[in-house]
């Protein structure tokens, strides 16, 4: 349902999993939450800060919460909501909220987030007192740092400071990353001014993709395409699992997962059959794309079905029948033939 949802609104999968989740435990467990909702004292938004920390509670704790809750909604921005929230959790079922703090230290984990013009969010979810010393550290450092240089804030002196100590390497402070980014070759010599791809993010200008291939520890690959429609030449084998060169391949081609609306880079995906290899698929550029473990382990669930366009395109049926097609971007723009050459 998930799926669906995410399919048809156009929306990311974790959007379309809190939509469902909301709704279902307002309607279910939440009969004050609701009704402040219809009434408008409250909106969606609000409303989920209700859903979401009572969501591992048993009934009778969300009957608790919601019912000590109906008087401190209305007029009350998100913040205030979820603290009132959260106090009432630990109020009506102490054991169990210290249990799942356990288990959500267990949780712990690094996200990376795309924004606009070159810009991204990297975001770490941990213990409240490892996040807060850690914060506290660079914000010591940065204000040291602003005694000294006046020409950066003080939130980019401690932006910088967090990039070197998660870069740094040999105790050296020497950031060095590694990126997959697609350019052509004229733009790379400055020639033309057309933006380059970075996997997962999508177009980069000009001047920041010769930034990153002048870093002396940049390394390279070429791939060669057909400048006819920008995509990469065919290559294919008879076995079941993709030789590394196939693998390589798809990956420089996809991009990124081909499950319309996820962005996962292809490098960090599956490489697996459209057609399953059980329904004779063949081991090709044709029939194998680059799939998330998710997305890759979906299409094989019931209702869904995934058919082979050609050159790693798939059209996607979901269980209600609708359809969706994805097809690889190619690394460049088609060329089209000089008018005089063209036949007549």
């Amino acid at each position: 349902m998930t799926e669906e949802v995410a399919l048809r609104l156009s929306v990311s999968r974790n959007q379309a999993f809190l939509l469902v989740e909301t709704s279902c435990a307002l309607v279910a467990r939440l009969p004050n939450t609701l009704a402040a909702l219809e009434k408008g004292d409250i909106d969606l938004f609000k409303a989920s800060k209700v859903t979401r920390l009572t969501r591992d509670v048993s009934d009778e704790v969300a009957a608790q919460v919601d019912e000590w809750m109906s008087l401190r909604l209305a007029g009350r921005d998100p913040s205030a909501i979820r603290s009132s929230v959260n106090h009432a959790v630990q109020k009506f079922d102490p054991d169990g909220y210290r249990d799942r703090a356990k288990k959500k230290r267990e949780l712990r984990h690094i996200s990376l987030e795309h924004d606009d013009e070159t810009m991204s969010t990297l975001s770490g979810y941990l213990p409240t007192e490892v996040a807060s010393s850690i914060y506290a550290s660079m914000s010591r450092a940065a204000r040291t740092r602003r005694a000294e240089d006046k020409s950066r804030t003080l939130d980019q002196h401690r932006a910088d400071i967090f990039g070197e100590r998660l870069l740094a390497e040999d105790g050296r402070g020497k950031p060095r990353a590694h990126i997959h980014v697609y350019v052509d070759l004229l733009t790379l010599v400055g020639v033309r001014e057309d933006p380059a791809i970075l996997a997962g993010y999508g177009p980069i200008p000009d001047w920041l993709v010769r930034e990153i291939a002048s870093d002396p520890d940049s390394t390279w690959s070429r791939l060669i395409t057909d400048p006819a429609t920008g995509q990469l030449l065919e290559a294919s084998a008879g076995t079941y699992r993709s030789p590394a060169s196939l693998a390589r391949l798809i990956k420089a081609r996809d991009r990124e997962c081909t499950h319309p609306g996820c962005h996962r880079p292809a490098e960090f995906s599956e490489i697996d059959h459209i057609t399953g290899w059980a329904r004779d698929g063949k081991t090709n550029h044709h029939n194998c794309h680059g799939n998330c473990k998710i997305h890759n382990l979906l299409k094989e669930e019931p209702g869904w079905y995934a058919e082979p366009t050609g050159n790693g395109g798939t059209t996607l049926t979901t269980p209600s029948g609708h359809t969706y097609d994805a097809t690889p971007e190619p690394l460049h723009e088609p060329r089209e033939e000089p008018e005089d050459d063209r036949p007549a």
